[in-house]
């Protein structure tokens, strides 16, 4: 009998168990640790965050759904790791601490044969003096409860603007290596969408500020992609976009600093500028959770698991931007030194940033960290369960395997919500890190399998993978053959 415990419920976290319970039988443990005790769907936060959804359409409760599936359950959060297992406790373990209910701060050894870190990000909003969500008036869509409290604000402002009021709203990235703004993209324009509905567009100025070197870079280095019967740059695209919709913008900007209703940034240029506002949504950094490890002598291994997120089957070696290579990502997120151990999405410690780093005159890194969210963390997290599976099952070598440089992504930004009215700007990439050498004429990537389209269809889709993917993640019957 085998034992796998997965670190965290997020998209990961909870593929990973759905597909291991599906697959293995139940002599075979699956356990999963979490200190939330909803599922949520991410991507629909921003619905939340504009009003428009309510918090208990996009999340469920975690433990009724894993009783009834047979899927262990721990309402805690992991502290430390003992991938050797130490001189009382011969297994290996992670230590948890509960965090609800009678057990709360009690800790606990929880042994395994394979563990999946899946614990994602910390939302480091600590990495920006005073970026704390629903202070200074900033906030925040990264959970449910962050975005409720961002419509709460932004419908307040509403209500002023409707009285009259003239107002600002900032939306895009709140530090300088900030990740995921394809989400604030999103945002901005179901903002945008609804001051209209409210018909206060006129009554507000609506600004993008981002640590992107250009539009449309998305962290990925950008994009040509096809678009219709033309060809087009993503920053093009984004720049159309915002043009159609009067959204002024501010790039290359680093944001260090939220006083109340003023963003402090240093740009590209050295600068040291400031931007007035009267709501803001900026995205945090990204950081790992600190976690630490230690041997069967407690001596101090961290180095061994983490790079900051988790060390996995990349090339880490420090190499200049142009030898970089869709070689140095991994394939199997298998940690080199302890060989039963995973990290999918965003849990695993990129080889290098997919954009060029870029510094400012002042010699400030500001540049755009890769994405691993939606799609690449499904992928890789059903790929660990399938290598996990296979192993229990005798098989010596680990053939599932699926590199960000031979991986597509697909993402759709809706702007608006119903049948009738609204739009979505879809955008695939193939792949997400872009190959230089295979595609060397359109940018890294195959022409053919990246393109952007613009249009209500587009919003049809994103309001179907929503319902789709929560029928998915009950694990509602036939629910494996909804892809990744």
């Amino acid at each position: 009998m085998s034992k796998i415990v997965i670190l965290g419920a997020g998209i990961s976290g909870h593929v990973a168990a759905a597909h291991l319970r599906r697959k293995l039988s139940k002599k075979h443990e699956v356990v999963v640790v979490s200190p939330n005790s909803n599922y949520q769907w991410i991507p629909s936060n921003i619905w939340v965050g504009v009003g428009r959804m309510k918090s208990k359409e996009i999340l469920f409760p975690l433990e009724p759904l894993y009783k009834k599936k047979g899927i262990g359950y721990k309402q805690a959060k992991v502290k430390t790791f003992y991938p050797e297992g130490d001189k009382e406790t011969k297994k290996p373990f992670v230590n948890i601490e509960y965090v609800m209910g009678e057990q709360k701060g009690v800790t606990e050894k929880v042994t395994y044969d394979y563990l999946i870190n899946a614990t994602g990000p910390k939302l480091a909003f600590d990495m920006t003096e005073g970026l704390n969500p629903g202070t200074n008036k900033a906030y925040s869509v990264c959970t449910y409860s962050h975005a409720e409290h961002a419509w709460e604000a932004l419908n307040d402002l509403i209500q002023q603007m409707k009285a009259g009021k003239k107002a600002k709203i900032l939306i895009g990235t709140g530090h300088a290596k900030s990740t995921c703004q394809g989400a604030a993209f999103e945002y901005i324009l179901n903002v945008e969408q609804e001051l209209r509905r409210h018909n206060v567009r006129d009554k507000a100025e609506i600004v993008w500020i981002a640590n992107e070197p250009k539009l449309g870079d998305f962290g990925m280095d950008g994009m040509l992609m096809s678009y219709g019967s033309n060809i087009m740059k993503s920053s093009e695209m984004v720049e159309m976009v915002f043009e159609d919709r009067g959204i002024k913008w501010i790039i290359g900007a680093g944001v260090n600093k939220i006083e109340d209703g003023i963003a402090y940034y240093e740009n590209l240029d050295g600068e040291y500028l400031s931007e007035t506002y009267d709501f803001a949504m900026l995205i945090p950094a990204f950081s790992g959770h600190g976690f630490k490890a230690f041997d069967k002598e407690e001596k101090d291994i961290t180095d061994k698991l983490f790079k900051g997120f988790m060390i996995v089957d990349a090339d880490y070696t420090p190499k200049p931007y142009e030898e970089w290579s869709v070689q140095d990502w991994p394939e199997t997120y298998q940690n080199p030194s302890y060989k039963n151990i995973f990290a999918p999405g965003i849990a695993f410690a990129p080889p290098h940033a997919i954009s060029k780093p870029r510094v400012s005159k002042n010699g400030t890194a500001i540049s755009p960290a890769p994405p691993r969210t939606g799609m690449p963390s499904g992928i890789t997290a059903k790929l660990v369960a399938d290598n996990i599976i296979d192993t229990i099952n005798g098989k010596k070598e680990l053939h599932h395997k699926g590199s960000m440089g031979n991986m597509g992504a697909a993402c759709i930004a809706s702007a608006g919500y119903g049948m009738t009215k609204g739009s979505g700007i879809s955008i695939t990439t193939f792949p997400i890190v872009p190959d230089y050498k295979k595609y060397p004429d359109t940018q890294g990537r195959q022409l053919n399998k990246t393109f952007g389209e613009i249009g209500l269809a587009g919003h049809w889709l994103k309001m179907a993978l929503h319902y789709a993917f929560l029928y998915k993640a009950k694990m509602k019957p036939f629910w494996w053959l909804i892809p990744e």
